[in-house]
């Protein structure tokens, strides 16, 4: 059946009634004939009479209205504005909601009847919510999100890069799994480039984000651990970005379907492959971002304006909850990320934002990260550049993502 496949993995749907799994297995066939293989978008609903009332427009409607110009009644950053509010947030709307956004996108919302009224539950609305996202786009105006790329992917030989992809893969799998492990949750996505990975969380706020970025540490600990074992070019180098920043999220279609994985681009990924094409084999660094990050509690309504400096404060807050966690089967002892900087006369640091230049003569400014993991019983794994090889006061860079033996510094 067209639909039914994804959305009814959620456990929720145990506590739904037979009739109710009916009427919500009938919504998505309808919905999925309204889709129309991509042609069109669902972006909204709401309950009317005994059915269902939903925006459907065709996929570049949204965009033409957006781009157009010289209407007195909607400038454009009028309807910029209006497509950001339209793709945020909820995708039940109020029926004048509904009527407006139809009016002004030249769109007819579609009637949908249904074999038995909704219930009205929050349970159902989730659901359909979840529903009408698979066949739209949804923006996100802050979202973190971290990248992964292979050190010289293209000249491996094709069996080295499957071999390289499927070890980082497994390196993304096995941080998911620790940090699930030590009860930190993490709505784990990712997206592939071609020679590395997207990663971000599918849940919002202040804490889900810092989550990822404690994240993407054990990845980058779990590829310097294998690289440390590996015989061959079976492992990849890694170098790793990590940026806030707004992006439009929709589902890949497979087959007839729209599926339960998503992509997302804007802004955030935009910037991160700028940010990484100057990266360095084993650097991580961190954009100078500016968000607007929801509280994790989504009761309370409110947001947190965070700059980067900021966010890594507030992430070194929780490193914490990481301890006790193994790697290669010794118990984190001890985590310290920070972003690096000059030395001081007192032995304090700065903390020195860089200025990187990309293929098009733009410039980002990003900081140059480092993390230190300490374990109980074995070397310190060390990840990222020391600030001193970058300003040339040192040759050559160390290797990317060492484990320090004892008597080394560092």
């Amino acid at each position: 059946m067209p639909g039914e496949a994804d959305w009814m993995t959620d456990s929720a749907l145990a506590s739904l009634s037979l009739r109710q799994r009916s009427t919500l297995l009938d919504l998505d066939r309808q919905l999925h004939a309204h889709w129309g293989l991509g042609r069109n978008l669902v972006l909204a609903w709401c309950p009317y009479e005994s059915g269902v009332l939903a925006l459907v427009v065709p996929h570049y409607a949204v965009a033409e209205y957006a781009s157009a110009s010289g209407a007195a009644d909607a400038p454009d950053a009028a309807r910029q504005e209006f497509v950001a509010r339209l793709l945020s947030g909820p995708r039940r709307f109020e029926l004048r909601q509904i009527s407006n956004a139809a009016r002004l996108l030249q769109a007819e919302p579609a009637y949908l009847a249904l074999r038995q009224p909704l219930d009205g539950s929050a349970e159902e609305t989730r659901l359909i919510d979840r529903m009408v996202r698979r066949y739209g786009v949804s923006y996100v105006p802050s979202r973190a999100v971290a990248l992964f790329d292979i050190v010289g992917f293209s000249l491996l030989r094709p069996f080295e890069q499957m071999t390289q992809l499927n070890s980082l893969a497994h390196s993304l799998n096995s941080a998911h799994s620790k940090m699930i492990g030590s009860r930190v949750n993490v709505n784990f996505a990712r997206s592939g480039t071609g020679d590395g990975f997207y990663i971000w969380n599918r849940d919002l706020g202040v804490e889900a984000n810092t989550n990822l970025y404690h994240l993407m540490h054990l990845v980058l600990a779990d590829n310097a651990i294998a690289r440390r074992k590996a015989v061959g070019r079976a492992v990849p180098l890694l170098r790793a970005c990590f940026h806030a920043g707004s992006c439009y999220e929709f589902h890949h279609a497979e087959g007839l379907n729209p599926t339960l994985y998503t992509q997302i681009v804007g802004d955030v990924t935009i910037e991160l492959a700028r940010m990484i094409e100057r990266a360095l084999p084993g650097q991580i660094l961190v954009g100078d971002f500016q968000a607007s990050l929801p509280d994790d509690d989504s009761a309370t309504g409110r947001s947190f304006d965070l700059d980067a400096v900021q966010f890594m404060d507030r992430a070194r807050d929780n490193l914490a909850r990481l301890n006790g966690l193994e790697l290669a089967g010794e118990a984190i002892e001890s985590i310290k990320c920070y972003l690096t900087g000059r030395a001081r006369a007192d032995g304090t640091f700065t903390i020195r934002r860089l200025a990187i230049s990309d293929k098009h003569g733009l410039t980002h400014r990003v900081f140059n990260a480092k993390v230190n993991i300490y374990r109980r019983a074995a070397e310190p794994i060390l990840l990222g550049i020391e600030d001193r090889y970058l300003q040339g006061e040192h040759a050559p860079l160390p290797t990317a993502g060492h484990i320090v033996r004892p008597g080394a510094t560092h």
